[in-house]
């Protein structure tokens, strides 16, 4: 697609603020306020807007800044800060903040998580015709570098072998992949993944992959991603994915909780590896993403980093041209602040390198991993090219069986503002399919109860899994009829039992359930059961996704659903956010 005629793409947030690890931050700097008697009333009010990942920290430190009443040029600055997943404030900032984002202040100071936005919106400011908001390079004010991430056995074994690729490491080739380290009993190799659209380090991951193929650390063209030899190595390695996750912290919180509950050698995921910024694999090693904060975990994750080389995050300092020149100097300011020593140990505390690249000593020893005080990084590619590697990932990705079954229960006839629950979220899920690649199979199920149309059993098969057509599919989902209560888990079971049966390990399979309610099915009503019949299988893993979308939803019997098959349930109760729900859902295909 020609440079200017693409849509904006529907950037989500790539992880949550990791609350959790700044338990310790906030503890550590709590700060004194300005002498009584002050006067900041003309200080230059600065407003900074931050990814998620270390708003809560740079908010802290904007705190400290403002209580130090540092003067530059005889004058102050009063820092105030917003968090904002990096994708979000691009497109805010390519479309007018004040119209995509009126609930935050429109920042003079913009500090995302790669520089990889930044010329990203390059490429929309030139298709707007319009001065670029960000013309340059910038400086950081930390760095996280990717790794591959494994359990501490598996990590151990394959670091035995010596400095390995990426393609050494997630090349692994599927059923026979650890049988190829002595351990046929661990089964398949699959790893953990964001997907590149809603995520940096997804988005990164993609790119190193890219790299490895072609067996350079820069100047990588649009005409390598051409190249046979090229397409055929990233469809190779995006074969051994597991699902694609929308936010990796999640992942990661998931992960602890099955290591917290996991007993002898039961595994605690399908997961032989997961790709994502050592920041959240040190958290995740401290205890700070455990369920119990601070509890580390039984089996922690090394750190593999790949022979050729890594990509990396390196958090820049972008003023912004709507910055005037009071604002300028105050910009200029705060980036000395938290360039300083006191803060750049701030950064170290929650896992990141500084502003040199620079590990501190508490993170190698957190991380274990072998050379991860002298890695290789590749040169970030040029904007156009990264997004002609996002354009060419939606054909590479990993296809997927999914089964959508939707409750089509007497409920569904409320309404929700100006339509009903049913149309909200048929309407929804219509768009989500949008999404999906033709190649992917979907089979589309209804269920309530028994009806006149479903004598026997309360859900049945509207289309089969096959090649999706999306024209078909949407007018079959918008056709359902609705009537009779909600059979829930007689329905998650069957229509899990089906995957199962028709199981296919070159594909993602994954079961989708939209619903209203709870399980008012009184001839299935046992959820432990249900947990049981649907635990993972690392060997032949059918994730479950529920999305929650009215408040009398179950969301807590849907989150263990969801749990017991290493899937993910989705809170929609707000009928805003369903489209968003969808959107996320669909992505981990």
């Amino acid at each position: 697609m020609a440079i200017g005629q693409r849509p904006a793409r529907p950037w989500l947030p790539y992880a949550a603020a990791v609350v959790a690890g700044l338990v310790v931050i906030a503890a550590a700097y709590l700060f004194v306020g300005p002498t009584p008697g002050t006067d900041r009333s003309d200080c230059v009010p600065l407003a900074v807007n931050s990814s998620t990942e270390k708003s809560a920290l740079v908010t802290q430190l904007a705190a400290r800044y403002n209580a130090a009443d540092r003067r530059f040029g005889g004058r102050c600055a009063q820092v105030s800060v917003n968090g904002l997943n990096s994708g979000e404030a691009m497109e805010a900032l390519a479309g007018g903040w004040t119209l995509t984002q009126p609930q935050l202040p429109a920042p003079q100071v913009w500090l995302p998580t790669s520089s990889l936005w930044t010329g990203q919106l390059r490429i929309l400011d030139k298709a707007a015709g319009r001065a670029p908001q960000t013309p340059g390079q910038y400086p950081s004010i930390a760095n996280s570098p990717l790794v591959i991430a494994m359990p501490q056995d598996k990590g151990e074994l394959v670091q035995q072998r010596g400095p390995l690729g990426w393609a050494d490491v997630l090349g692994l080739s599927g059923d026979t992949g650890w049988a190829a380290f002595g351990r046929p009993q661990w089964g398949r190799f699959t790893f953990g993944k964001d997907n590149p659209h809603l995520s940096t380090s997804g988005l990164a991951a993609t790119i190193a992959t890219y790299y490895a193929a072609v067996n350079r650390a820069s100047d990588l063209t649009s005409e390598d991603l051409a190249q046979p030899a090229v397409t055929q190595f990233v469809r190779r390695i995006e074969a051994n994915v597991s699902h694609y996750s929308d936010d990796s912290v999640d992942l990661l919180r998931n992960l602890a909780e099955a290591d917290a509950a996991a007993t002898g050698d039961a595994p605690a995921t399908d997961m032989s590896a997961i790709v994502l910024q050592e920041e959240l694999v040190y958290l995740y090693n401290q205890g700070q993403l455990s369920p119990t904060p601070g509890q580390k975990p039984r089996v922690p994750l090394v750190a593999v980093h790949p022979k050729e080389g890594t990509f990396n995050l390196d958090h820049p300092y972008v003023v912004l041209p709507s910055a005037d020149p009071a604002q300028r100097e105050a910009a200029e300011d705060f980036l000395r602040f938290l360039q300083a020593d006191p803060q750049q140990r701030s950064f170290a505390e929650l896992g990141f390198r500084d502003k040199e690249r620079r590990p501190a000593g508490s993170l190698l020893a957190a991380v274990p991993g072998r050379g991860g005080d002298q890695l290789n990084y590749f040169d970030p590619p040029t904007p156009e090219v990264v997004d002609a590697i996002l354009d060419g990932w939606d054909t590479l990705r990993k296809k997927a069986n999914i089964l959508l079954a939707v409750d089509t229960s007497g409920s569904m006839k409320a309404s929700v503002g100006d339509q009903t629950r049913f149309q909200a979220a048929t309407g929804a899920a219509g768009k989500a399919i949008e999404l999906l690649n033709s190649a992917d199979q979907v089979a589309l199920w209804s269920f309530s109860s028994e009806t006149p149309q479903r004598p026997k059993k309360p859900y049945s098969a509207e289309v089969p899994l096959s090649p999706l057509d999306r024209t078909a599919f949407t007018r079959k989902l918008a056709g359902l009829r609705i009537g009779g209560n909600t059979a829930l888990y007689a329905t998650v079971r069957a229509a899990h039992r089906t995957l199962l049966d028709n199981y296919d390990p070159n594909r993602i399979n994954a079961v989708v359930v939209l619903t209203d309610g709870k399980n008012e099915y009184q001839k299935d009503s046992d959820l432990a059961r249900l947990l049981r019949d649907i635990a993972l299988d690392p060997k032949r893993p059918v994730k479950v996704f529920c999305v929650a979308f009215d408040q009398e939803s179950d969301l807590a019997a849907l989150d263990r659903i969801a749990k017991a098959s290493a899937g993910k349930a989705f809170d929609a109760k707000d009928p805003a956010t369903i489209d968003e729900a969808l959107v996320k859902v669909v992505s981990s295909f």
